[in-house]
C-alpha cells in the first residue's frame, strides 16, 4: 500500500481546529487493535496479513494526523 492519503484540516475562519485530532488518532488506533484481537481470539472470517496490514496503514494515518495538526497548532506547515 503505497497510496498516499491527504487528509485536510477543518478549520473555522480563525483557524480554530474543529474536529479534536486526538479523539480521531486514538479512534483508528483503537479500530486496527480491535482487529488484531478479534484475529487472536480466531475471529473466523478475517485474515492475519490483511488485518496486519490495516493495522499498520491505520496507525500511519494517525500519526500523519497527529503531525499535520501540531503543525498546525505551532503554526508551521506540513
Amino acid at each position: 500500500m503505497n497510496r498516499e492519503v491527504t487528509l485536510p484540516l477543518i478549520v473555522d475562519d480563525h483557524g480554530t481546529l474543529q474536529v479534536a485530532a486526538a479523539d480521531v488518532s486514538k479512534l483508528l488506533r483503537t479500530l486496527g487493535g480491535r482487529w488484531v484481537r478479534l484475529v487472536e481470539a480466531g475471529e473466523s472470517g478475517l485474515d492475519e496479513d490483511t488485518v496486519a496490514a490495516l493495522t499498520i496503514e491505520l496507525a500511519k494515518l494517525a500519526d500523519r494526523i497527529d503531525v499535520a495538526c501540531i503543525a498546525h497548532s505551532s503554526g508551521g506547515a506540513t
